[in-house]
């Protein structure tokens, strides 16, 4: 079994990307800067509205694009998921292996029914907007893990996202129960406001007896301690984790080494499109971590990271831009 720096899992989903005016969402009835699950139904609906607009696709998923970014800098990734045996499953298996990921998903070998998707909106203030249907990737679950490869990686990343579905919650604990086993680390991104508001029970499930790292963006952080100051959410992540990193935006970052809370400044960049800026910082963080870097140097790569990536349309960079940022 080969080495990998990151194993991940998390919902496989087609992120479809569209640039829409806030106007649009309000027609469509679709509530601003959050990601909210959808039904086939919904889903059908509202793809047929967007035929007219340019789309960009791209595997993704929260854990697939971190998975992508560990790859890209020069990493090893493995990504557990599942797809569907439609055109939309085929090109994202494929999309996958042109990333350099390693998978559990074989093109050959993919259960019947549709690959999730995730519609997101980028409106002019660079917010985004994502609407879900999760598709086959909800039946996510511990049959489809592989033990020697979460045995066989530094860390087990774990998408918050999981929380939402029970099979998914149920593989989340028995990766992190597997990398424990492993004497590996563990890895969790809260992913989401709404999954700590409606899953926070699960998310505490899933971090267990503790975490060696959560990954969490200011509003997620505060609202698991629910607390209304930035030191209380940071007095209670270090009842949970042994380190962390709480992205803030304009602000940089903060990151707990286990001893210190040191602040990562943020790059100035002109923001175009935050879809998948705290994958990116994850990702570049995980492969700092992993390849020799103290804290500082991979925050401060995760910050370069994140800002290149909301600069541009689309969760992720190209390899060569990855590469000119660990040469910066």
């Amino acid at each position: 079994m080969d080495r990998y720096n990151v194993y991940a899992i998390g919902n496989a989903l087609v992120d479809m990307e569209f640039e829409v005016t806030e106007d649009l969402l309000s027609q469509l009835k679709i509530d601003k800067g959050v990601m909210t699950l959808i039904d086939e139904d919904r889903h059908h609906e509202l793809v047929d509205e967007l035929l007219k607009y340019e789309v960009k696709k791209a595997s993704g998923g929260s854990s697939a694009n971190t998975a992508i970014a560990v790859s890209q800098f020069g990493g090893r990734s493995f990504y557990s998921c599942r797809v569907a045996n439609d055109d939309t499953g085929l090109f994202y298996v494929e999309d996958l292996e042109r990333c350099g990921v390693a998978s559990n998903v074989h093109p050959e070998h993919r259960p019947d029914g549709v690959t999730g998707k995730c519609l997101v909106f980028v409106t002019p203030d660079a917010d985004r907007t994502m609407n879900t249907h999760l598709g086959i990737a909800g039946d996510f679950s511990t049959s489809d893990l592989v033990p020697e490869a979460i045995a066989a990686s530094d860390y087990l990343y774990i998408e918050g996202y999981l929380v939402a579905s029970p099979p998914g919650k149920a593989a989340a604990i028995e990766a992190r129960n597997l990398a424990q086993q492993a004497g590996n680390k563990t890895s969790l991104s809260l992913s989401d406001p709404n999954m700590v508001n409606f899953f926070k029970p699960g998310l505490l499930e899933i971090i267990g007896s503790g975490m060696d790292f959560i990954f969490a963006n200011e509003s997620e952080a505060m609202k698991l301690a629910e607390a209304k100051d930035i030191n209380d959410a940071i007095a209670y992540l270090k009842t949970l984790s042994k380190q962390f990193a709480i992205t803030l935006g304009s602000k940089g970052s903060l990151i707990y080494d286990g001893n210190t809370v040191l602040e990562i400044p943020s790059v100035s960049v002109k923001a175009i499109d935050t879809v998948g800026a705290g994958d990116m910082y994850a990702g570049a963080l995980l492969y700092g971590m992993t390849h020799g870097m103290n804290f500082k140097a991979a925050g401060n790569l995760a910050s370069r990271a994140a800002a290149r990536v909301v600069s541009s349309l689309g969760p992720r960079l190209e390899p060569d831009e990855t590469q000119s940022l660990l040469a910066a």
